[in-house]
Parts: structure tokens; C-alpha cells; sequence
């Protein structure tokens, strides 16, 4: 046998997984406050760029499709109208 293959038949020692602590929900809820101060949430004026560029982006994207849609049907319309 290679040494490469004598490698992956080598027997290694696994670490056993400690469970989770379990915490109460008091504890739970003071967690979960502390994570939220961490937070950097967004301002009123990001917030709006933000959605009026996914507003716009959305109705470039319907545009797109529509067109190319329209595009299909009337290419599928003309060809059956061939046979």
C-alpha cells in the first residue's frame, strides 16, 4: 500500500461535543437585549435609498420580463401561424 492510502486509514481521536447550556428565559431575554445593543441599525435615510433603489430595481426587472414575454409570444404566434 501507497503511504497516501495508509494516511486516510489512520484512526483519529474525536473530541465529543459538549451540549449547549441550557440558560432560563430570563437569561435568554437579557441576551438577546445585549445582542441588539450591538446592532448598527440603519438610518431613516438609508432605509428610504434603500427601498426606492429595490422599488426601481423591481420595476426594471417587470419591464425586462414583460418584454421579453411579449417578445416570445409574438415569435410562438407568427411560427404557428406558419404551419
Amino acid at each position: 500500500m501507497s503511504a497516501r492510502a495508509d494516511d486516510n486509514n489512520k484512526d483519529t481521536k474525536s473530541v465529543p461535543a459538549t451540549p449547549p447550556k441550557r440558560v432560563s428565559a430570563m437569561e435568554f431575554i437579557a441576551q438577546v437585549r445585549q445582542e441588539t445593543a450591538k446592532v448598527t441599525w440603519p438610518t431613516r435615510k438609508e432605509t428610504t435609498t434603500t427601498s426606492i433603489a429595490v422599488l426601481i430595481m423591481v420595476v426594471l426587472a417587470m419591464v425586462f420580463f414583460f418584454t421579453v414575454d411579449w417578445v416570445i409570444g409574438r415569435v410562438v404566434a407568427f411560427v404557428l401561424n406558419l404551419v
